[in-house]
């Protein structure tokens, strides 16, 4: 199964140029059945990133495009009387489908980011006291414009914990622009791309990631980090102990994904900015710069 991640990473990067290491999170973050936020400003990728994989996943996608007047029941779906039959009809909303793309979530009021977030996490929705469960699987790609542009509502930090992960995507760099100044549209790559997993191939690889094998010596490193962020003055809070699961299953699957069948401290180091960044508060909002105090005075025994 690991093989069929290789490939599937490989028709990405024909798409997405000069990325390789964010899709690589990106499709981890999706194995270790999490959510991911993208955050960066417009025009670098975002969408084109969600929709690639959604298409080489065959994945049902569905964007919704978030705005200050954005309602609730626009992200969930409503209930609406039905005169014939003298009944209320529930009529579900784009969050019905494996993969939702929530573009500019942070251009939304708080009421209706929480009614994406609430779903995220309880994997159903409960509309009058009648409970709908969601597609299997269920992943959520948001996009977050930088907090400093105009008409943005940031995320609170109980709903960043959320998502597992928190990536950037950045510029291309020189020779990567150079190709996608002169190739094709990304439209028509990602319209031309085949389907490589199947939903259920993906759940099997869901599946084989939880039984991944995590070594005393392993768990020592990670709680050796957790414990570093809540005594270092580095950081104005530390990771919950909901953060140190999320750090280890995505441990594991970054595991997975290397073909190995345990995890190394080094997996843990791969993932650490990802999953950590958006969860420490610091002085920097830079995920790398967030973790280095981690990587550099935590030893690895």
């Amino acid at each position: 199964m690991q093989n069929d991640t290789q490939h599937l990473l490989d028709a990405a990067n024909q798409v997405i140029l000069g990325k390789a290491h964010k899709i690589r999170l990106a499709l981890c973050c999706l194995i270790a059945r999490g959510h991911l936020l993208i955050e960066d400003i417009p025009g670098v990728g975002k969408t084109t990133l969600a929709n690639t994989l959604a298409k080489l996943l065959g994945l049902n996608c569905q964007r919704i495009q978030f705005t200050s007047d954005i309602l609730p029941a626009d992200i969930i779906g409503a209930s609406v009387f039905d005169a014939k039959n003298f009944t209320f009809k529930f009529h579900p909303g784009p969050l019905f489908n494996q993969m939702v793309l929530a573009d500019e979530i942070n251009r939304a009021t708080p009421k209706a980011q929480s009614a994406l977030l609430e779903a995220m996490e309880e994997q159903n929705i409960t509309v009058d006291g009648k409970t709908y469960p969601l597609p299997s699987p269920f992943f959520v790609i948001a996009t977050q414009n930088p907090s400093y542009q105009i008409g943005t509502f940031p995320l609170p930090e109980s709903q960043l914990d959320r998502f597992l992960m928190r990536i950037e995507l950045g510029y291309p760099d020189h020779d990567a622009e150079r190709l996608l100044l002169k190739g094709q549209s990304r439209h028509s790559l990602i319209e031309s791309l085949p389907v490589m997993l199947t939903p259920e191939r993906l759940i099997n690889m869901q599946d084989a990631v939880t039984d991944i094998y995590v070594s005393n010596a392993v768990l020592d490193y990670c709680q050796a980090i957790i414990s570093f962020t809540r005594e270092s003055s580095e950081y104005h809070c530390g990771l919950s102990p909901r953060a140190g699961l999320a750090l280890l299953n995505a441990a594991k699957a970054w595991a997975f994904m290397e073909q190995r069948d345990a995890v190394i401290p080094e997996d843990i180091q791969a993932v650490l900015a990802a999953v950590a960044g958006h969860r420490l508060r610091s002085g920097n909002n830079d995920s790398a710069a967030i973790v280095a105090p981690i990587l550099a005075k935590v030893a690895v025994h």
